[in-house]
């Protein structure tokens, strides 16, 4: 909750907007589409996959109207979300660290499987389609 907190404090962090449903669509239709254009053993397989991922948990946030442009403070929104285990986050933030050693590093690394990013994207979706909305913002507004 600590991070949380300090996330709700930064220029760029959490902050509660209105919901957008449009904007929730666009989210995982980008995270979806995304998901055809990866080529496994690409270099850009793991950016590709990690922003798959990202865009389709991203959504959720869209839906429920909190924005946060920092993605570490992002991902730690979903220990807050009961459908997510702790093994989702650690799989995000380990293809987040896969993705920047790829991208700024310039490391050899490829995306070992599509199957588990195309898991984690359905996953997103379906928790976007029956998610209570209220009980994120809530725990986001108690956490101020």
């Amino acid at each position: 909750m600590n991070k949380i907190k300090w996330c709700l404090e930064q220029k760029k962090g959490i902050e509660l907007v209105e919901p957008n449903d449009n904007l929730c669509e666009a989210y995982i239709k980008e995270a979806n589409d995304t998901l055809k254009e990866i080529k496994e053993g690409a270099k850009w397989s793991v950016i590709m996959g990690y922003y798959a991922c990202y865009n389709a948990f991203y959504s959720i946030l869209m839906k429920a109207g909190i924005k946060c442009e920092i993605h570490d403070c992002t991902l730690k929104l979903m220990k807050m979300i009961k459908e997510f285990s702790d093994e989702d986050y650690d799989y995000l933030v380990s293809l987040k660290v896969k993705r920047i050693d790829v991208q700024y590093y310039l490391k050899k690394k490829v995306l070992e499987d599509l199957s588990e990013v195309k898991n984690f994207v359905l996953k997103c979706d379906q928790i976007r389609k029956e998610f209570d909305l209220n009980e994120l913002r809530g725990k986001i507004k108690d956490a101020k």
